[in-house]
């Protein structure tokens, strides 16, 4: 029996974020070389997603390529832009067949020609998905995002545009890359570390926690499955006491 058969239908967390750790590692342990993990980690990508469809998960947000990673060995980031092209060309028949629509999020002018104009093309074709939402975090981090926010709200309020005593948390949400997306409820990270590595800063504030130590080529669809029934034990307060959420719930 799967475990997506014991899951709450009712209590599906709509935004699930990962953080795909572990590719190398992964390739290391085998005696392979990192590229090999980097491929096995993008057939996980395809498991997940899948996954994430059948538990009927709106929005899937996956931490593909941090600005950080930009610092990697040219070879190994050369390998990922062109791994990037692949997989959008040889999948974006079966996304838009699966309802899935495809939207990115980061500094996308920093990818290379190719890789920008194959994900653009892939965005607009699988535009119509209405099943799953699957973002790609790419070039992206949160310091990144925030600064850009504060830029972005810094103009409107020299501009007039915005009043500086009126800016609450929910405008600075509107100035983000995921303004148009539900909350973050559970962010998911792998290969063993306990961190969020500057991803989704301020979405992440309320969100679940999801760490398990296996590597991303071997998380597939039941430890997603795992991650959410996880999720569903928890209770969330959101600051308030349990005795007032049960009155609430009343």
């Amino acid at each position: 029996m799967s475990l997506l058969d014991k899951i709450d239908k009712e209590n599906i967390p709509q935004h699930i974020a990962i953080i795909m750790d572990g590719n190398g590692r992964w390739a290391k342990s085998k005696g392979l070389d990192r590229a090999e993990g980097h491929r096995e980690g993008a057939a996980s990508v395809r498991k997940v997603v899948e996954a994430a469809t059948k538990a009927k998960v709106k929005f899937l947000t996956l931490y593909a390529f941090s600005t950080e990673n930009w610092l990697r060995p040219e070879e190994e980031v050369n390998t990922l832009m062109e791994l990037m092209v692949y997989i959008l060309t040889k999948e974006t028949d079966d996304l838009i067949k699966n309802g899935i629509r495809l939207q990115c999020i980061g500094d996308i002018q920093r990818l290379p020609e190719k890789t920008r104009n194959t994900l653009n093309s892939c965005i607009e074709q699988t535009s119509q998905g209405a099943n799953l939402t699957l973002v790609l975090a790419l070039s992206y981090s949160s310091r990144w995002e925030l600064a850009n926010a504060v830029k972005a709200i810094s103009t409107d309020v020299k501009n007039g545009i915005l009043d500086e005593n009126s800016i609450t948390e929910e405008t600075v949400s509107e100035y983000l890359t995921t303004k148009d997306m539900p909350e973050l409820d559970l962010l998911i990270r792998t290969g063993g570390d306990i961190r969020i590595s500057n991803f989704l800063l301020w979405q992440a504030a309320y969100s679940e926690l999801y760490f398990t130590r296996a590597f991303w080529p071997d998380f597939d669809e039941e430890c997603l499955y795992q991650a959410i029934l996880d999720f569903q034990k928890k209770e969330r307060r959101f600051g308030k006491t349990s005795e007032q959420l049960a009155k609430e719930n009343q």
